[in-house]
């Protein structure tokens, strides 16, 4: 099983940058499909952008042209690069990962992952 542990989180102002790391132990992310999820209080889990083993990416709409999700295999880590950060960005934010290929329509759906992080809280201000 893979373990998941997120960071980078923190405080920004709007329309600054922050990039959250997310570091797989336990399995090589190689031929994981991975996603981030943001979650704010009262909300369901929100998917953010995923990235699938052949480095395919989607990205929720509202996000798009603001963030790019990355990752390298040699450090088994997952990245998520936030740009022009806006308030309604902010929220706890997880990794997540899936042991095969997730169909596009359910890329960003948090029930087609099975590992998850802890979580790192971003907050914009």
């Amino acid at each position: 099983h893979v373990q998941l542990v997120e960071s980078g989180g923190g405080s920004a102002q709007p329309g600054g940058s922050l990039r959250l790391s997310c570091v797989a132990s336990g399995a090589t992310i190689k031929h994981y499909h991975m996603a981030w999820f943001r979650q704010v209080p009262g909300k369901q889990r929100e998917g953010i952008a995923s990235i699938d083993s052949v480095d395919d990416t989607i990205y929720a709409d509202s996000v798009k042209g603001r963030f790019t999700v990355s990752r390298d295999i040699s450090k088994n880590t997952l990245y998520l690069q936030m740009n022009s950060l806006k308030s309604d960005d902010a929220g706890m934010y997880y990794c997540a990962a899936h042991s095969t290929y997730v169909v596009s329509i359910q890329a960003l759906r948090a029930g087609a992952y099975t590992y998850w992080g802890q979580g790192t809280q971003v907050t914009v201000s």
